[in-house]
């Protein structure tokens, strides 16, 4: 079982723009021709935060044309927030804030032995760092630069705590960077 942050972001390392909009990702790749089909097989539960959610709601056409429904995972989801947020009819979705650790530990035992997955934003995976709780970061870094925008991870890591561990082409457009956070 890995706690992993897989997300795309752009070559200057933003996740989303300042208002928050993927659009930029889409032309860059087709999620089937990713990694995603095997990664998501591998993932027991979801950690997510409120910004990512709320993106989803708002974009809840999108999110249908894409998976065919107004929630794409089957897996129970934490979703990170200190405000009121509606939830979504079907979905196993469980609103919390505060500290990830005792929260990592309820995703562990919904899991089953299976990966947990980090959504985002980059905060949140950050403070799953911050208390050594993240095994590996998967990064899908499209062929654009945003200027600024939401911060691919926004902490100071400094070498040897990343470790490379696999470099995938895929499409013109996008590589994968996988890396293995080193602990101790």
């Amino acid at each position: 079982m890995k706690t992993q942050y897989y997300t795309a972001t752009s070559l200057d390392g933003f996740i989303a723009t300042e208002d928050n909009s993927l659009e930029w990702l889409f032309p860059l790749g087709e999620l089937n021709e990713s990694s995603y089909p095997a990664f998501i097989a591998e993932v027991g539960a979801l950690a997510m935060g409120s910004t990512t959610y709320e993106w989803m709601l708002r974009n809840e056409e999108k999110v249908v044309a894409e998976v065919g429904s107004a929630w794409p995972y089957t897996q129970p989801t934490w979703v990170f927030t200190s405000r009121e947020l509606p939830g979504i009819t079907g979905a196993d979705i469980r609103f919390v804030k505060g500290d990830v650790r005792p929260v990592h530990e309820e995703m562990k035992a919904a899991a089953d032995g299976k990966n947990l997955w980090v959504v985002g934003g980059g905060d949140l995976a950050g403070q799953f760092y911050d208390e050594g709780l993240l095994d590996e970061l998967i990064l899908q870094v499209g062929s654009v630069t945003l200027g600024k925008g939401k911060s691919l991870f926004p902490r100071t890591v400094l070498s040897p705590a990343l470790r490379l561990t696999a470099v995938r082409q895929m499409g013109p457009s996008m590589v994968e960077l996988r890396y293995e956070v080193k602990k101790g």
